[in-house]
């Protein structure tokens, strides 16, 4: 059988000859799916999310690694995740590692719950957004509880490994080579490397979320299509959003002391709206390939 006679051949074949047109179903399924509701739920979890998960990150990881580089390794990521607001958040961090001896084991418990919240509540949204994959094969309630905990010391491990690549990084960029007699910086190739591994880690963060995370079973090959997608979409809106706080918005004058809440929470709304985009785009890939590359649309219950 020819690779487009069956359905996953049918299915890249329609893609192929009619991207425009898979785009245009892929933003009415996600309107269908209440995209942006969804999208804001997650960016208010993570609000709640974000600190203890760092807090926690920041505790366990600075008996391996120092403490300023490990935050100097927090802050390149937050600018990934919040741009432009990484400062205020290191600093708290730097404030609470300081005062650590203090902490308490029940305020240890509290910020582990909260650390997941995030990642309880996209797990719900990506089950809405793959509605097809739930009413076939429903997780169990205790794995469900587990993931998010599993997913967080993943990405625990995952800064410890940022952390000790970005000093190596750092310590090569402070060496030259000599070159026909020249010597040459390496600090120019070092910056371009570790963009080139920032976005390879975004990459796979993102893929890691949409293979884990959504109930069901999800191809490598598809988590990575959408993890590009909606990794490209993020680069480019991230500069968008630096640019315009940066410039054109009047922000602070409206919210006055709120101001850098409102930021936070609009960039994570941002943010996971390009990720259920992302997800959506799976969906419907799937569901060519379940119907022959057949574009008609399916309902969907989400109530």
């Amino acid at each position: 059988m020819s690779k487009t006679s069956n359905p996953r051949g049918r299915a890249f074949r329609f893609v192929a000859s009619h991207p425009v047109r898979f785009v245009f179903l892929v933003c009415r399924a996600f309107r269908s799916n209440e995209g942006l509701l969804l999208a804001g739920a997650i960016a208010y979890y993570a609000l709640l999310s974000i600190v203890p998960l760092l807090i926690l990150a920041a505790i366990a990881l600075s008996h391996f690694v120092g403490e300023q580089l490990l935050l100097d390794t927090l802050a390149h990521l937050l600018e990934w995740l919040i741009p432009g607001l990484s400062a205020a958040i290191v600093a708290e961090l730097a404030n609470f590692l300081a005062h650590r001896a203090v902490v308490g084991w029940f305020l240890v418990v509290t910020m582990v719950f909260f650390s997941s919240l995030a990642f309880t509540v996209l797990e719900n949204a990506l089950s809405i957004i793959f509605v097809h994959r739930v009413a076939i094969r429903r997780r169990h309630f205790l794995l469900s509880a587990i993931v998010p905990y599993l997913f967080s010391l993943s990405l625990g491990i995952g800064v410890l490994l940022v952390t000790l690549v970005s000093s190596g990084l750092q310590a090569v960029a402070s060496d030259s080579i000599v070159l026909f007699g020249h010597a040459l910086s390496l600090t120019g190739a070092t910056r371009v490397v570790l963009y080139l591994c920032g976005f390879a880690g975004e990459i796979l963060v993102l893929t890691a979320i949409y293979l884990v995370i959504p109930a069901g079973r999800t191809t490598l090959r598809h988590a990575l299509l959408g993890a590009v997608a909606a990794g490209v979409l993020w680069e480019i809106t991230r500069r968008v959003l630096v640019w315009y706080f940066a410039t054109l918005s009047q922000v602070s004058v409206v919210y006055g002391s709120l101001t850098t809440a409102i930021v936070v929470l609009f960039s994570l709304e941002a943010l996971a709206t390009l990720m259920l985009f992302g997800a959506q785009l799976i969906a419907e890939y799937e569901r060519l390939e379940m119907h022959g590359g057949d574009p008609a649309p399916q309902p969907v219950d989400t109530g």
